[in-house]
């Protein structure tokens, strides 16, 4: 009131215009100020006050009580919150990155466009697949919240239900002596008054007794002696009372009511921290993406970090030099012309006398052709049925004379007109006959015809695939490097390759013809064909190729039969023995990403080799059933077909391993891009 008036005077002193000098309104205004902080503390006051008063009274213990449950309950349901917000995370993270992977593979293909416009999706799909990783590490971060929040609410509600039983007990014994209490004290009131009308000598009628009726001293003496004995009933439970209340007040309720506020306190503040790093790590995602898409410029990079932003390499696109690279990269398959179109009649049709072709002109005119087939060797042609004879070098008469009858002698025309042997596909189409010596005119060495195409021995043919078929191996070959029943290790210790080369050839055939094939894996091979592969690997294995299908005799089945046998036929299975129960504990988990986790610690711990052969496996099997809706193959089929095989019999006796066997391998393929990478 004071400073109103000080400022009312203030403002008559300057003609009542109402403008004060600037230091009046500061005073004015710190005057106010003082007055609202003298409100709040007053205000403050009053509040705890009221706190205290509600903690101490009956209702204080319950009251906390309920608050605590509300704390546990909200954990909880912040908890299922970041846990499904991270399964979503985890389910568009893997999205992504397969989305990434697809477009990958799919830019690499040649029918798709190269150039800038490939590397500029390259550098989306990578800029995309950081973001994925970023998106992963996010949905961990929030499975390793949302664990601790659960494990918080577990632990309060815990300790709630300890300090429930302790507080309430407290206060029912409390509760408890005070009603017996009040009992006492009415029966003594009640006895009182009793005792009161009999000795002021209010009319009532005799009592009988056993020995009679008793008289009025008598009742009296009575009544006095009940009374004493309630009276002091009455005390004894009135003392028992305040002691437990004042105990209750001054040492139980306090203690209650501290631990009940302090895991009140504890509860709240976890809950706040979790919030706090959900907030700040949805910030992180958000820029650690956005400088994926858009890095800061002026700033000094890591080497191999990205520098150019998601729009600027967008740009770089250059349609028309890439039209101009792939038209100009076309160049080499132009055939070169052959000079121009000219009409040339048939030697048949020219005028003049035609040449009869008598049996001398037919060996003159067959002999450079054939020795021009056989390329530019100037070896002459041995004849085949003279032993220890010098070899005949008959004349080399005119190829023009020999077919059209000219007189031109020019044997530097003859050797322009070659053939070379490179170029033929199949046998000369030169009619070749068979002379006898009275036929020929040579003076003394029979005719000896030359060799052939046709006579060539198929064995020494230069078209002669140089890798072996199986279809020409004899049935019976001794087990030189033996493959199968021999373990991964000893494998890797003679041939120096992390994956056999039976596991390696297999796959590769299954990856070329079989991806397509309904029922891969599922349905069984030709026993004869499995035996006759066995046989060729177990005899040497480097020798075998199974790109060309007749290598296997066009039968993929037998391939993925022959690859399950050789698991099947491991001394140690390819998950080994000694981690067969970390396998089977760790499907038991209902979690699946605990689960893949644990899988993903016990594969880590697998031999090199195992390990090599076990992702080479997967890898693949996994690109099986992205063939799923052709092979009908998908990854619990899978699983189906390999649980037992890469496990190994069940050794414990418990009939319920084979469903677990089913489930890890069936877990390990729905994550193998989390557990294997894939480069």
């Amino acid at each position: 009131m004071a400073s109103r008036e000080s400022i009312e005077r203030s403002s008559s002193e300057f003609g009542g215009s109402g403008v004060l000098p600037l230091g009046t309104e500061i005073h004015a205004t710190n005057s106010f100020a003082g007055i609202d902080e003298v409100d709040a503390h007053s205000s403050t006051d009053e509040s705890t006050a009221i706190f205290d008063r509600v903690l101490q009274s009956d209702i204080g213990l319950s009251t906390l009580l309920v608050r605590l449950k509300q704390s546990i309950s909200s954990a909880r349901d912040f908890a299922a919150f970041l846990k499904k917000r991270s399964s979503l995370e985890e389910e568009h993270a893997q999205g992504l990155k397969k989305l990434c992977r697809t477009t990958h593979d799919a830019t690499r293909r040649p029918e798709s466009r190269q150039g800038s416009y490939s590397r500029c999706f390259d550098e989306i799909t990578r800029i995309y697949d950081n973001m994925a990783d970023n998106g992963t590490q996010f949905a961990l971060s929030l499975h390793q919240m949302h664990e601790d929040l659960q494990e918080l609410a577990a632990d309060k509600e815990r300790v709630r239900k300890q300090w429930k039983q302790t507080g309430l007990s407290a206060e029912k014994r409390v509760q408890d002596s005070e009603t017996a209490m009040e009992k006492a004290k009415a029966k003594y009131n009640s006895l009182a008054e009793d005792y009161d009308r009999a000795r002021t000598g209010d009319k009532q009628t005799s009592r009988f007794g056993l020995k009679g009726p008793k008289s009025a001293a008598q009742v009296e003496e009575d009544l006095h002696r009940k009374v004493q004995a309630a009276d002091t009933d009455y005390a004894s439970k009135v003392q028992t009372a305040q002691g437990l209340r004042r105990e209750l007040v001054s040492t139980s309720r306090p203690q209650t009511a501290h631990a009940l506020q302090q895991l009140i306190n504890e509860c709240d503040s976890g809950l706040t921290l979790q919030m706090q790093k959900f907030a700040s790590f949805n910030e992180k995602l958000l820029l650690s993406n956005g400088l994926r898409i858009s890095p800061l410029k002026g700033q000094d990079n890591a080497p191999g970090s990205q520098t150019r932003s998601l729009r600027d390499t967008v740009y770089e696109v250059n349609n028309e030099r890439d039209l101009r690279d792939y038209v100009t990269s076309c160049a080499p398959r132009i055939q070169q012309k052959q000079g121009e179109v000219q009409y040339e009649p048939h030697h048949s049709l020219q005028p003049g006398q035609q040449v009869f072709p008598t049996p001398a002109n037919r060996q003159n005119s067959i002999q450079p052709l054939v020795q021009s087939l056989q390329g530019p060797s100037d070896l002459p042609v041995m004849n085949p049925n003279m032993q220890g004879s010098q070899p005949h070098q008959p004349p080399m008469p005119s190829y023009a004379t020999a077919i059209g009858g000219s007189n031109i002698n020019n044997h530097d025309a003859l050797k322009q007109q070659t053939f070379p042997s490179s170029t033929i596909s199949g046998p000369s189409q030169i009619p070749l006959t068979q002379f006898s010596p009275a036929q020929t005119q040579f003076p003394s060495v029979p005719y000896n015809p030359p060799l052939t195409l046709l006579q060539i021995p198929h064995s020494q043919s230069p078209m002669q695939n140089s890798i072996p078929q199986i279809g020409t191996y004899p049935t019976e070959m001794p087990p030189l490097r033996p493959v199968f029943g021999v373990s991964l290790e000893d494998l890797f210790n003679r041939d120096g390759s992390a994956v056999p080369m039976v596991v390696y050839q297999c796959l590769q055939a299954v990856d070329l013809f079989g991806l397509e094939v309904e029922g891969i894996y599922r349905l069984s091979g030709t026993a004869s064909h499995i035996g006759r592969l066995r046989t060729v690997f177990d005899n040497d294995a480097s020798e075998v190729d199974f790109r060309n299908p007749e290598n296997f005799f066009h039968d993929v089945n037998s391939v993925a039969g022959l690859l399950k046998q050789f698991f099947r036929d491991l001394p140690n299975p390819l998950l080994t023995r000694e981690h067969y129960q970390g396998f089977i504990e760790a499907a038991r988990i209902d979690d699946d990403i605990a689960r893949r986790d644990s899988l993903h610690a016990t594969i880590n711990n697998l031999p090199d080799p195992n390990y090599a052969t076990l992702r080479a496996l997967t890898l693949h099997l996994h690109r099986v059933q992205e063939h799923s809706a052709a092979n009908r193959m998908n990854a619990g089929n899978l699983a189906i077909c390999f649980g037992p095989t890469l496990m190994g019999p069940n050794n414990t006796g418990n009939i319920a391993d084979a469903g677990w066997q089913v489930r890890v391998i069936d877990t390990i393929l729905q994550n193998t891009y989390q557990i294997f990478d894939d480069d």
